[in-house]
């Protein structure tokens, strides 16, 4: 009787091994044992498939749709034979790419929900792809741009600090303040030295910090300044004004400009002027004649010097005998 409970004993446990056995090779290859027969498969090409194995999940929007059936290389690229569940359909416009699902998880196929209108692939077609990033490639490029932030900041600790052969900018600034010592304290004193005048009232910029007078005058002669301005936008508006009234035609100005008339006018009165000036440039007319010719011109001298003479001798005669002597002075 020992010997038939251990005899069943250890047939229940061999049972049991191989139910946790079946179990766990369910588990790691998504159920293709049973799954193998069922659904449909289709194609997902990609330039690599990213530790990508049979038995991964197919996952669209997050929902488990089928496995990685099997893996193969076609030529220059990898492929992935998916197996999706009967019960689930792909939009022929829907993308597949790999997906990680986390930092020490394993890939899956990831399908985005494509238009709902698209009609939806057939078994044995192949799905768009796309490239994701890949954390391989991502940590490569993080360690390249580590060495080159090592290298940036190296260069630049040689530039703070010097290589040894060169000095660094410390050591220069070091070096400039050492050299320039006595002209930088020279210069403090200077600038103390002013400072205590400008507090004192000393000098012209002094005066105008400390002395209210002052400071009075320059506000007056801002207010002179904004004034002026103030007449001078009065000014540009009165100008404006007029302006706009001589363009108008209005006033004697407008009127000068614009009207046909008045020009016609004026051009007569110039052209009149012109020829009166031309007639007494060439001696013609009295006025002419009187301006030109030099023997008018002696003659009225001469008159006047006998007038002279007359004159003269009005003193010593009486009036009658004045007339006669202006007369024959005269004539």
């Amino acid at each position: 009787m020992n010997n038939a409970q251990q005899t069943i004993r250890v047939g229940l446990f061999f049972l049991l091994g191989l139910a946790l056995t079946w179990v766990t090779y369910e588990a790691l290859s998504g159920g293709g044992f049973f799954s193998k027969n069922k659904g449909y498969s289709i194609v997902a090409g990609f330039e690599s498939l990213k530790e990508l194995k049979e038995g991964d999940e197919v996952r669209m929007a997050g929902v488990k749709i089928g496995v990685v059936e099997k893996t193969r290389l076609a030529g220059r690229r990898a492929e992935a034979i998916l197996r999706i569940g009967k019960d689930f359909s792909i939009p022929r416009d829907a993308t597949a790419s790999i997906i990680m699902a986390g930092i020490i998880g394993t890939n899956y196929v990831g399908i985005d929900l494509g238009s709902a209108d698209a009609p939806p692939l057939a078994p044995g077609a192949e799905i768009r792809t796309k490239v994701t990033p890949d954390i391989n490639a991502i940590m490569t490029e993080l360690g390249n741009l580590g060495q080159r932030l090592e290298g940036a900041l190296g260069a630049f600790g040689n530039s703070m600090n010097g290589d040894g052969k060169n000095p660094g900018l410390f050591q220069k600034l070091d070096r400039l303040v050492t050299e320039n010592s006595t002209k930088v304290d020279t210069t403090l004193s200077n600038l103390q030295d002013i400072t205590t005048k400008l507090n004192r009232g000393e000098g012209t910029l002094g005066k105008l910090i400390n002395d209210p007078a002052l400071h009075d005058e320059l506000v007056a002669t801002v207010g002179e300044i904004r004034s002026a301005a103030t007449e001078a936008k009065s000014f540009v508006a009165d100008a404006q004004g007029i302006l706009a009234q001589v363009k108008s035609g209005k006033g004697p100005l407008g009127t000068l400009v614009y009207d046909e008339t008045t020009a016609s006018d004026l051009r007569a009165t110039v052209t009149n002027l012109r020829q009166v000036s031309d007639k007494l440039a060439k001696g013609e007319g009295t006025l002419g004649k009187l301006i030109n010719d030099d023997g008018l011109f002696n003659t009225a001298q001469s008159t006047l010097r006998k007038a002279d003479r007359a004159l003269d001798g009005l003193g010593d005669s009486g009036p009658l005998t004045a007339v006669g002597i202006v007369a024959n002075s005269l004539f």
